[in-house]
C-alpha cells in the first residue's frame, strides 16, 4: 500500500494490483463517447454538474471475491469490502452501475460518465423537479455526491475543451490562444 497526496492535499491509499490486473480479463463494457456527450448537453438552457464522492468506494465487492483483493499490513491481512482504487476494470464497473441506476433517465434528463453526472434542462423551470428525481435515485442506491465538486444551475460551462451553453458548442478561447497569437513563420524551415 502506498499513500499518494492528491491535489486537494488529501491522501489516497493505493494498493499495487499489478499482478491481479494482469490476471483479470479486460471488461469490454463501453464508456460513453466524450464527443457525443458534449453534443447532447449543448442547446440546453441550464445544466447541473455533479461528481460522485469516492465513487469506486461506493461499490461493494461480493464477499466471495474479497479475498482476491486482500492486502498485508504490519497488523495483519485485510480485505477490501468496497471496490478499491487501482483495479483494472473499476471504471467500467462503476459505469455499468450508473447505467443500471439511471437506465430510464439517461439521454432524457441526465448524462453520465463514470462518476460525473450532468443534469440537463431545456426549460429553467424544470430544474427543481429533475434534480429531485436524480437525488431520489441516488438516495435509493446509497450513492453520494462530492458537494465541493458539484455545480448547480449553470448556464454556460467549460466542459473538456469546449464551452457548452444553450446556444451550442464553442471552442474555449484559452485553448486556442497560443495558435491565434502565434507569429507568422519567419523562414522556410
Amino acid at each position: 500500500m502506498v499513500p499518494i497526496k492528491k491535489p486537494n492535499e488529501k491522501i489516497r491509499i493505493c494498493t499495487n494490483f499489478k499482478d491481479l490486473n494482469k490476471a483479470c480479463p479486460k471488461d469490454d463494457f463501453p464508456l460513453p463517447n466524450i464527443d457525443k456527450l458534449v453534443d447532447v448537453i449543448a442547446w440546453h438552457e441550464m445544466l447541473s454538474l455533479m461528481d460522485g464522492f469516492s465513487c469506486y468506494n461506493q461499490i461493494r465487492v461480493a464477499p466471495e471475491d474479497q479475498h482476491k483483493i486482500a492486502f498485508i499490513t504490519p497488523w495483519g491481512i485485510f480485505c477490501y469490502k468496497v471496490m478499491p482504487f487501482g483495479l483494472k476494470n473499476a471504471g467500467e464497473t462503476y459505469q455499468r452501475a450508473m447505467n443500471y441506476i439511471f437506465h430510464d433517465y439517461i439521454h432524457d434528463i441526465v448524462e453520465d460518465y463514470v462518476d460525473d453526472l450532468l443534469a440537463k434542462f431545456k426549460i429553467r423551470e424544470q430544474h427543481p423537479k429533475i434534480l429531485i428525481k436524480i437525488f431520489d435515485r441516488l438516495l435509493q442506491f446509497d450513492i453520494y455526491l462530492n458537494p465541493k465538486k458539484c455545480i448547480f444551475r449553470v448556464t454556460l460551462e467549460k466542459l473538456l475543451r469546449f464551452i457548452v451553453s444553450q446556444w451550442g458548442i464553442e471552442i474555449d478561447p484559452n485553448k486556442i490562444k497560443v495558435i491565434t497569437n502565434m507569429p507568422p513563420p519567419s523562414n522556410i524551415k
